[in-house]
This record gives structure tokens, C-alpha cells and sequence, in this order.
């Protein structure tokens, strides 16, 4: 597993730092070479979603579900989970949010050199497939294979390219 960031919101809204051995959101990139079970996490929200690979079959609380490329597929922290891999090893991106403080959304988006696709506060961009370059003012870097961005509000980056993204966004909970 590879953890790509993890912290909380502040009241705000804004991305913040957790203390340590804490945090309200989590995403992480995990690559599941065997069927098994996964760890639980009570109190938490999943969202995993297929970036390499063909298939992962997840048995959530004994309901079975095919999970293919890029379809994110948001399931109960505390389920009783298990894979199986019908075509083999998959590589996963994972978003965890504690219930009651963060809810989060990812939503996989078709990059264009037509139309920037810009990232706000409290967002994340993943480069799953394809050639991409972040904008920042008067800056343009290219982006690797899963690298990440993170967005912001005065000076919001901009994706331009061809290829798929996660766009992973979080926010407050009304509760």
C-alpha cells in the first residue's frame, strides 16, 4: 500500500494536517495480488476503485459485486469484505472518510487539451492513464503515471491532456 495523503478538514473546509495517529480522510493506492479479506475500518466510509487491471469480484456483508476499471464503488468501513481476483492482480485506489466528520466523492474524468479540468480546495487529481501537464499561473508541469495534485482556491491548478483521472473530492458533513 501506498498512502498518497491522509489529514482532516478544518472547520473551514480546508485541507489541514491531522494530529498524529489520527485522521478524517485517507487515500491510498494498494495493489491486491490474492483473494483474502479486507481490514475493517468502523466508523468509515470506503470508496475503492479499480486503476489497473481487469476485474475485482467484492463480497460486502455477503452481497457480491464486480468491480471493472474505473467504476468507483463506495461500501460500508465496517463490512465484512473479501476479494477475489477472476482475472487476476488489480491495482486499487482507496478513499477513506470517517462518518460523521468528512464524506467524500471520486469521480473518474476523461481529460482534454480542449478543456482544462481544474482542481478546487479540498480536491485531489490522480493520473490514472495517459500524458497530462498541471497549470499553475504562469507554470506547466507534466504529470506521471498516478502522480497527484492538489487543488486550491486562489490559484485553482488546471489538467490539460488526453488520458483519465480520479478527481477525489471531500467536504464537511452537515452532522
Amino acid at each position: 500500500m501506498r498512502e498518497i495523503a491522509k489529514g482532516i478538514l478544518a472547520d473551514d473546509g480546508s485541507l489541514a494536517t491531522a494530529p498524529e495517529g489520527g485522521w478524517d480522510w485517507r487515500i491510498s493506492v494498494a495493489s491486491i495480488e490474492k483473494a483474502g479479506d479486507f481490514t475493517p475500518y468502523d466508523g468509515c466510509e470506503r470508496t475503492l476503485t479499480v486503476i489497473a487491471g481487469e476485474l475485482l469480484e467484492l463480497t460486502v456483508d455477503d452481497a457480491s459485486q464486480a468491480l471493472e476499471i474505473y467504476r468507483p464503488f463506495k461500501f460500508p468501513g465496517a463490512a465484512a469484505t473479501s476479494a477475489a481476483l477472476p482475472t487476476g492482480e488489480i491495482l486499487a485506489l482507496n478513499l477513506i472518510t470517517r462518518n460523521g466528520k468528512v464524506r467524500g466523492n471520486v469521480r473518474i474524468v476523461e481529460l482534454s487539451k480542449k478543456r482544462e479540468q481544474h482542481l478546487f480546495g479540498s480536491q485531489f487529481g490522480v493520473l490514472l492513464q495517459g500524458k497530462a501537464s498541471v497549470l499553475r499561473e504562469n507554470s506547466e508541469s507534466a504529470l506521471e503515471l498516478r502522480d497527484t495534485v492538489i487543488g486550491g482556491e486562489e490559484d485553482s491548478p488546471r489538467i490539460s491532456g488526453r488520458g483519465f483521472m480520479a478527481v477525489i473530492s471531500l467536504d464537511l458533513t452537515d452532522e
